[in-house]
Order: structure tokens, then C-alpha cells, then sequence
């Protein structure tokens, strides 16, 4: 299994992503139970975990700054004055 490509993150929609996040995160959180009790049988999978997590977590955060900057864009062009 090799890690996850970002470009795989930045294709898929809002809806997607946020779930993306939160299966990624209880898989995170079974794996450390598997971990605690010894039964985890493949290490390599928190990894592989993080990595994909750390990815989509950017590219939501990305977006979050992408569209605050166009808001913020938009909300100064309808603010200038009007000359006469």
C-alpha cells in the first residue's frame, strides 16, 4: 500500500473530504485499541493514516483560506466609495 496522493484529496468535493476526515479518524482511533491490546497486526497502517489525514486536513484548510480570501476580496470591491 503506498501513501495517498494529494492530488486524490484536492479532486474530491466538501462533502466528501469532511467525510474522508472523519472515517480517517476512526480508523486512527481503532488503531490505537488494536495497538493498546496487542492485536494490532499491521503497523504501517498509522502511518499511511496520518499521512492521508494530514492531507485532507490541509486541503480543507485550503480551501477555508480560498474562500475567506474571495469573500474578503468581494466585500472590499462592494465597499469602495462612490465618486460623482
Amino acid at each position: 500500500m503506498s501513501f495517498p496522493k494529494v492530488k486524490e484529496a484536492r479532486q474530491l468535493n466538501d462533502e466528501q473530504l469532511s467525510n474522508r476526515i472523519i472515517e480517517l479518524k476512526k480508523n486512527l482511533a481503532n488503531l490505537r485499541l488494536l495497538k493498546a491490546t496487542g492485536r494490532l497486526e499491521k503497523p504501517h497502517e498509522f502511518k499511511h493514516a496520518q499521512h492521508e489525514l494530514a492531507q485532507l486536513l490541509t486541503v480543507e484548510r485550503e480551501r477555508q483560506q480560498q474562500a475567506e480570501a474571495e469573500k474578503t476580496a468581494s466585500a472590499s470591491t462592494t465597499d469602495e466609495p462612490v465618486s460623482a
